[in-house]
């Protein structure tokens, strides 16, 4: 029984992997691969736009704090020369921390300026790819195309296709018939000479009807003859009694 079931599995897949096969169109396939690469290509275009955009704002917050540090300077010389030491050294303490903020993202501006490096040599060389990818689709549907076109030609000429097979199938059905039609009046005219058969229009009659003419006639020939043999023997006493 298991064994029975496995060879079952394996027929059931045998043909649903042949009707896969005729289903599939490279054609499509291969237009359906270059649009999922498209998609890859515009995700990567989209990383690599927020990237850009990530450093852009971190450039401008650097370039608002480099403005504060010139500020903060500024008003620490001023408060030394009015005498507020105090006033000095907040204002150069608040310098420091802008620094150290400063510093952080100038860091993260340099770690955004390699990435956006990397997005972009990665985007090139997939932009590169699909390009490639895209002429040689378009070789491969257009051989494809011709391959199809030559396949069927070729069975149209040799009859090998499906349609082609039709065709003979019913090219031998029709000649199977002819040649029993042929036979079977063959059979009916040989039948109907040979008198096992009535004859349509009743000229011929049946078998028993001819034998009963035939008997008829062989009668009437009998009798015919008697009164020639009867005419004749009177004529000859007739001539013997005259001498």
């Amino acid at each position: 029984m298991a064994g029975l079931m496995s060879r079952a599995s394996t027929v059931v897949r045998a043909k649903l992997s042949r009707l896969l096969d005729r289903a599939e169109d490279p054609g499509e396939t291969l237009d359906y691969s270059y649009e999922k690469q498209l998609q890859l290509l515009q995700d990567v275009k989209r990383g690599l736009a927020d990237v850009v955009t990530s450093k852009k704002r971190l450039q401008l917050q650097s370039g608002k704090l480099e403005q504060q540090l010139v500020k903060l300077e500024t008003q620490a010389r001023q408060a030394l020369a009015s005498g507020r030491e105090d006033l000095a050294r907040q204002a150069l303490e608040r310098k420091s921390a802008v620094q150290q903020q400063l510093q952080g993202l100038d860091g993260q501006v340099l770690e955004l300026e390699a990435q956006q490096e990397r997005l972009t040599a990665s985007e090139r060389q997939l932009a590169a790819k699909v390009e490639a990818f895209r002429s040689q689709k378009e070789v491969i549907k257009a051989q494809y195309s011709a391959a199809e076109a030559q396949v069927r030609i070729g069975e149209a000429a040799s009859g090998i296709g499906e349609e082609m097979a039709d065709t003979g199938l019913a090219i031998d059905r029709a000649r199977d018939k002819t040649e029993q039609m042929q036979a079977r009046a063959g059979a009916i005219e040989e039948l109907t000479e040979a008198g096992m058969l009535e004859d349509v229009g009743g000229t011929t009659g049946s078998s028993l009807d001819r034998e009963l003419a035939q008997i008829s006639a062989s009668h009437q020939v009998d009798d015919e003859l008697a009164r020639l043999k009867g005419e004749l023997g009177a004529g000859q006493e007739k001539k013997e009694l005259e001498q």
